[in-house]
């Protein structure tokens, strides 16, 4: 995790215009040469404004026995490690998820009353507020509470997602859209 790591230098990509969580796109590379030399750059898609920076192995930096020692501890938290990881990964995915349904009831038009749109965004902060307020929850406490959003936000994005004038349901849109009958031939 981020906590273990050694700091090995410092950049700020700045001028970023702000934007809703996801919409930055930052291009990250690295590359390390023959003689130990770390390159990192980074980039704002959207700007075009970069930055790098060269890390060199000077004095003062990690000795090779701490260089193993770190090594070793990173096996020995391996299995830690990844189950941190998955944890955070579905914290991540639920917040992804709210993001996502808030950003679909703005920009969802008449589709949704304002009834409609104020219940979603009420259902979103309060998932929200249950994330800050169990920042420890384990994988599957935010996989059951993205499960039980994702229920109750369907017949919402169904609203959303249906095209204007078709039935509630997929059999009446596929009889009543006058398409071109398929037959299938062997």
């Amino acid at each position: 995790m981020t906590k273990d790591n050694n700091l090995l230098g410092r950049f700020d990509l700045d001028g970023i215009p702000p934007a809703p969580r996801g919409v930055p796109k930052i291009e990250v590379a690295f590359d390390i040469d023959a003689n130990g030399i770390l390159n990192v750059s980074a980039k704002d898609t959207s700007t075009g404004k970069s930055r790098n920076i060269t890390i060199k192995n000077d004095k003062g930096r990690l000795s090779k026995e701490e260089i193993d020692r770190m090594l070793n501890e990173a096996e020995k938290y391996k299995d830690e490690d990844d189950k941190q990881r998955e944890r955070i990964n579905s914290r991540n995915q639920l917040e992804g998820y709210v993001f996502s349904v808030k950003q679909a009831a703005e920009e969802a038009g008449d589709k949704l009353s304002e009834s409609d749109k104020k219940e979603l965004a009420s259902k979103c902060e309060d998932v929200l507020r249950w994330v800050d307020n169990n920042q420890l929850a384990d994988k599957d406490e935010y996989e059951r509470k993205l499960k039980d959003l994702q229920k109750d936000c369907t017949p919402f994005m169904m609203k959303i997602h249906q095209a204007p004038g078709s039935g509630s349901t997929g059999e009446n849109r596929s009889k009543s859209a006058g398409g071109p009958t398929i037959e299938e031939v062997d």
